[in-house]
């Protein structure tokens, strides 16, 4: 069995979090991450954050959304949860788009004839190779 490179994992004890999560079962879920010390009682000099998740449905499956909301309670997160959620989901797909065009222009097309692709290419067209 090959082994494995030395990996360092270290939990921070100064940046620890308590998480609770909510749900209204049917758009996403809320988590609220209320910072702890590392004895777990509550952290006053930190703020408490909001996360909210979600799915955005696509051809190709669901992709998990994840995105920070500004909010000071809990009722404000739920109430900014859809305007975060739509940020977010505009982001993912700026994101896929980008992802979509690097792809695309990485494809390199065999020219007839290149050596590299069995000396007089490939009839009817070509193979594409990713670099």
């Amino acid at each position: 069995m090959a082994e494995s490179p030395n990996i360092d994992i270290k939990v921070d004890p100064a940046d620890l979090y308590q998480e609770e999560v909510f749900t209204d079962r049917k758009s996403g879920t809320i988590r609220r991450l209320t910072p702890v010390k590392s004895d777990g009682q509550i952290d006053n000099s930190r703020s408490v954050i909001y996360v909210g998740q979600a799915q955005l449905l696509t051809p190709m499956g669901a992709v998990p959304l994840s995105f920070e909301i500004e909010a000071d309670s809990l009722e404000q997160a739920a109430v900014k949860f859809a305007d975060a959620a739509g940020e977010a989901v505009e982001e993912t797909k700026k994101e896929l788009e980008e992802l979509r065009r690097e792809a695309a222009s990485s494809i390199v097309v065999p020219r007839p004839g290149d050596p590299n692709f069995g000396g007089g290419g490939v009839p009817g067209g070509g193979k594409l190779k990713l670099p």
